[in-house]
C-alpha cells in the first residue's frame, strides 16, 4: 500500500501538473493515485494520441513516458516532441534495456528511471528533475548585478539556464546538457572523469554507465559547433569538438577559459 505522508518536498513541489503515459492501466492508476496523493495534480492517459491531446488543453511540468508501448513507442512519441518548448520528460524503460536509456537521453529526455520502478524512486526523480528546472526569468535581458560565466566568445546564464552563443542567439539545451556544460565551466582546463561527470551532472545516485555520459557530451558539442573565435573571449575556438576535448583512456577536458563577469 502506498504512503500518502506529505512532506516538505511535496510542498515546495505542490500544484505541479503531471502527465503519465502508460499503455498498462493498473500501473497508470496506481502512479496518478500515489503521486496526487503527494500533492501533485495528474493526468493519466494510455498512448501517444491522448497524450497529444492532453498537452493541447493543459500545460504540464513533466511527462513520465513509458518506452515499452505498443503502436507508436515511447522512444518515437519522445523524437515527435519539440525539446524547446516541450515539457522535461522522464523515460521509464523495461530493466536490461540500456540501449533505450541511452537513445532517449540522446533524443533529449531530462532523466531515465528502470521499469519496475519503486513509486518512491519515481517520486524521488520527479523531484530532483523538477528542481532542477527551477524558477526560469520570461526574458532573458540581463538584471542589473547579473554574472555570466563566459567562454570563447559565448555567455552562459547559470540563473536564467540559457546560453548564448557569439551572435547572441540563444541556445536551447535540455536539462541534462545545462547541467553537463555547468559541471565543465565550473572545472575548466581540468581532465574529468566520465565518474565525475555521472556524479555532479545526474547526481551521486544515478545510474552510471560510460555510454550515458558519452551521449550527452557528443549533444552538447553539436550544441556547441559554432565558431566562436571571432568574437573573443578565449583562446580556445568556439566549435563543440575543441570546447570539450577527449582524453584518451581518462575522460573529457574543457579548454576554454572561463570568466566571470
Amino acid at each position: 500500500m502506498f504512503q500518502t505522508h506529505i512532506g516538505v518536498d511535496d510542498l515546495m513541489d505542490r500544484g505541479a501538473r503531471l502527465l503519465i503515459v502508460d499503455d498498462d492501466p493498473d500501473i497508470r492508476e496506481l502512479t496518478r493515485q500515489f503521486l496526487h496523493a503527494h500533492g501533485y495534480d495528474v493526468d493519466a492517459v494510455e498512448d501517444g494520441v491522448a497524450m497529444r491531446k492532453a498537452l493541447e488543453q493543459e500545460s504540464y511540468a513533466l511527462i513520465v513516458l513509458d518506452v515499452m508501448m505498443p503502436g507508436e513507442d515511447g522512444l518515437s512519441i519522445l523524437r515527435s516532441l519539440d525539446r524547446a518548448t516541450a515539457p522535461a520528460i522522464i523515460v521509464m524503460s523495461v530493466i536490461g534495456e540500456e540501449v533505450d536509456r541511452i537513445v532517449g537521453l540522446e533524443m533529449g529526455a531530462d532523466d531515465y528511471i528502470a521499469k519496475p520502478a519503486s513509486p518512491r524512486e519515481l517520486l524521488a526523480r520527479i523531484r530532483s528533475v523538477l528542481r532542477r528546472q527551477g524558477e526560469r526569468p520570461a526574458t532573458s535581458a540581463a538584471a542589473p548585478g547579473r554574472h555570466f560565466q563566459r567562454f570563447a566568445g559565448w555567455r552562459l546564464d547559470a540563473i536564467a539556464r540559457q546560453l548564448f552563443d557569439p551572435d547572441d542567439v540563444v541556445i536551447n539545451l535540455s536539462d541534462g546538457e545545462f547541467r553537463l556544460l555547468m559541471t565543465f565551466v565550473d572545472h575548466p582546463r581540468r581532465v574529468l572523469t566520465r565518474d565525475f561527470l555521472l556524479d555532479h551532472s545526474r547526481g551521486a545516485n544515478a545510474e552510471h554507465f560510460d555510454r550515458a555520459i558519452d551521449v550527452q557530451v557528443s549533444r552538447l558539442r553539436r550544441k556547441l559547433m559554432r565558431d566562436g573565435g571571432s568574437s573573443g573571449g578565449g583562446s580556445a575556438g568556439g566549435r563543440g569538438d575543441e570546447l570539450i576535448r577527449t582524453v584518451r583512456n581518462e575522460g573529457y577536458m574543457f579548454a576554454a577559459d572561463v570568466e566571470r563577469r
